[in-house]
């Protein structure tokens, strides 16, 4: 059976929720048949996120890591290209660092491709409902500090591992008088059920136009 492992985030910036931790609990609690999924909350913190997701892998041993995160203000679930090396913090992260051009791992490369099939799992999102795009940027947060992170184990650690990283956008009750975008938390979860499925059945991704203008 192949095992998954699905992270989210602890709320950060004054929310009192997250909805990546929220959806992926979800998701685990429901996983797709055939599969066996684990859910881990991080740290929304830098260096302490990725002490904790190598702890999870250990105890998990997963075949598959989906990091998730949110990105309030988009729109749709973006299943993300590349990862960059490099934490430059607009806010503080929950234990108040505000890294500014400071690599993740240095001397390591300057990005990273996710190593799942990320348009074929867009195409599996929007199939099952659920609006879905390609992202070629996971900003310089903890978020992406986690997917490089994660890419740079699975680089020199764990060569057997696949991974990436989603974001969703905000839940419901986090944009109440903020005329921002959301997304229910049941919507999400039923993405990343579709992404782990299709990660986990895909190899090769498929060849469509995801790109991006700007």
């Amino acid at each position: 059976m192949t095992r998954v492992l699905l992270t989210g985030f602890e709320p950060f910036d004054g929310e009192t929720v997250n909805p990546s931790w929220q959806a992926a609990r979800a998701a685990a609690d429901a996983p797709p048949a055939g599969l066996e999924v684990s859910a881990v909350e991080l740290p929304c913190v830098y260096g302490t996120s990725l002490t904790a997701l190598r702890v999870a892998l250990e105890v998990t041993r997963p075949d598959i890591v989906v990091c998730v995160g949110q990105a309030g203000g988009r729109p749709d679930i973006t299943v993300e290209r590349v990862a960059i090396n490099m934490d430059d913090a607009r806010i503080p992260d929950v234990a108040g660092a505000e890294p500014v051009d400071e690599p993740i791992v240095p001397g390591g490369p300057a990005a990273y491709f996710s190593s799942l099939p990320i348009k074929a799992c867009v195409a599996a999102v929007r199939a099952a409902g659920v609006p879905a795009s390609v992202s070629n940027t996971a900003g310089t947060f903890v978020c992406n500090h986690v997917f490089y992170g994660l890419a740079h184990l699975i680089a020199t650690e764990l060569p057997g591992v696949r991974g990436g990283f989603v974001h969703v956008p905000y839940a419901p009750e986090q944009v109440v008088g903020k005329a921002q975008p959301s997304l229910s938390v049941g919507s999400m979860a039923r993405a990343l059920r579709e992404i782990a499925a299709t990660a986990a059945r895909t190899r090769t991704d498929i060849r469509v136009a995801e790109g991006a203008t700007h």
